[in-house]
């Protein structure tokens, strides 16, 4: 990768700490609704659930490594992720599965919109391994938002 000037990775490693963030604090949702989840479909969306919160969690470090990579601080802490994320809390655990379900495709969605922005900022910059990974991460996020949409129906 050629070196970066101090403005452009600066914004590359904005939009990659803001992805880790988006997709730390959706990990933590995922499960929470996994544990959380009720009613006749329970198995299934306890499933489904767990895998999609095993995908997101499998995303984390190679987040955070593509920062240090570029000579750069990640998140530090759960305050941190909390500053930087665009999903909400959500401590009701009393939601119906359907707005569980619901709530994951739409916070999915963001998540989507912020890989988006994550290639974008890769490519301006001519970070085409960032670009290449972020690929992989998207498709992810893309079959995330089908299931959870197919599931809604």
């Amino acid at each position: 990768m050629a070196e970066l000037g101090n403005n452009a990775k600066s914004g590359l490693v904005t939009a990659l700490n803001g992805a880790l963030a988006d997709t730390v604090a959706l990990y933590f949702k995922t499960k929470n609704f996994h544990w959380h989840v009720a009613g006749p479909r329970f198995r299934d969306l306890h499933v489904l659930f767990d895998e999609q919160a095993a995908q997101l969690i499998g995303t984390v470090d190679d987040i955070g490594e593509r920062v240090r990579k570029n000579d750069e601080y990640t998140l530090t802490s759960i305050g941190s992720v909390a500053e930087k994320s665009q999903i909400k809390d959500q401590d009701d655990v009393t939601l119906t599965a359907d707005a569980m379900v619901k709530e994951l495709r739409d916070d999915n969605k963001k998540l989507h919109d912020r890989l988006q922005s994550l290639k974008e900022e890769a490519e301006n910059v001519g970070d085409n391994a960032t670009s290449g990974i972020v690929d992989d991460w998207i498709d992810q996020c893309e079959e995330r938002i089908w299931f959870l949409n197919q599931t809604s129906k």
